[in-house]
């Protein structure tokens, strides 16, 4: 039996670079598209996203962070894996921050391995544009996303 796999992006598009995630998807959508994955757009990441990650056994959620990288940095790691502060919830655009996903995940003990694809922004301030930094980084990151994705997600 083959696995259920899902690559999810995140990030509100109205928010510059907080809109890479879903930028990305779009990206994989119209350059790698693979038949047995589904790539879902959830952008401001809804509480049905928690709901939605049950019917998977492997999830990559793409989505902008802020993680003091270098801008455009790709950083993949398990949601398991990700360090959070107090301060990470303080301004969020999504519904659901990732600290949100992934106390809920293990509140409801959802089995989901679910890696995370982030990608260091700089500007999520009101507008509809990608920042320079990220939009020259944009095919680089989505090669690499997708590179993830054939030999981790396989």
């Amino acid at each position: 039996m083959s696995k259920k796999i899902a690559v999810i992006g995140l990030g509100n598009s109205l928010r510059r670079d907080d809109g890479i995630g879903v930028i990305i998807l779009e990206s994989l959508l119209n350059n790698y598209k693979r038949p047995d994955i589904d790539y879902l757009n959830f952008g401001i990441a809804s509480f049905d996203l928690i709901h939605r990650l049950q019917d998977y056994d492997t999830v990559l959620l793409i989505d902008g962070i802020n993680a003091e990288l270098p801008i455009g940095e790709l950083k993949i790691f398990g949601l398991e894996q990700a360090y959070f502060t107090n301060r990470d919830n303080a301004i969020s655009s999504h519904e659901l921050n990732l600290k949100d996903i992934f106390k809920l995940t293990h509140d409801l003990e959802i089995k989901t391995k679910i890696y995370v694809a982030g990608i260091q922004v700089v500007d999520v301030g009101f507008g509809e544009s990608l920042s320079a930094p990220l939009k020259d980084s944009l095919e680089i990151i989505t090669k690499q996303i997708n590179e993830f994705i054939g030999t981790v997600l396989k």
